[in-house]
């Protein structure tokens, strides 16, 4: 199975207690739902939210992924 780098900012680090990680998936859809049964429930929830970014592109569930591709999931931010 391949193996992403999946990166974690703001609130999704902090629910995960790390900014960074290894997940298996071939896909992005895979690599989420490993991360969300590893780091639980409120995690999940937030992950559904963020904005996905694979190797600094844009990205949707089914994007493909090759060995050490960077997942990145990005928090809604807000601002005034």
């Amino acid at each position: 199975m391949r193996v992403a780098r999946l990166r974690l900012f703001g609130p999704i680090a902090e629910l995960a207690g790390t900014r960074g990680d290894q997940v298996p998936g071939a896909t992005v859809a895979q690599v989420v739902a490993a991360a969300c049964e590893r780091y639980g429930d409120a995690f999940a929830r937030l992950a559904s939210h963020c904005g996905v970014w694979v190797n600094g592109e844009g990205a949707g569930p089914a994007t493909p992924l090759d060995e050490d591709d960077e997942v990145a999931l990005l928090p809604p931010v807000s601002g005034g």
